[in-house]
């Protein structure tokens, strides 16, 4: 998801799931670096913690995800890209993307 924008990609910063246990290729390939949060420690990831809180407004936590079909996952996707947010002056993600992916 992230190829197309690795220019922009300085670093991530990932909770200690097995779902980044190739954390060492995606960092290769992105050129980036990773760094991994303490666990118990979500204000380390607050991005990630806040956008929890968006999705579970429409997907409940404990949810078996996969019983969530893609098309619900993309009405979410939209529903919430296009929320304005007081972090970005109430522009809409999908605005302030476009914005950013225009001037580069």
């Amino acid at each position: 998801m992230l190829w197309r924008y690795r220019r922009h990609v300085h670093t991530i910063t990932a909770d200690n799931g097995s779902e980044f246990c190739d954390h060492e290729l995606v960092a290769d390939k992105l050129n980036t670096d990773i760094y991994f949060a303490n666990p118990y420690s979500s204000w380390e990831r607050g991005l990630n913690e806040n956008f929890n809180g968006l999705l579970r407004q429409y997907i409940r936590k404990g949810t078996d995800l996969r019983t969530v079909r893609d098309k619900q996952v993309a009405d979410v996707e939209r529903a919430l890209n296009a929320r304005p947010r007081k972090c970005l002056g109430y522009k809409q993600p999908v605005v302030v993307f476009n914005e950013l992916r225009n001037a580069a």
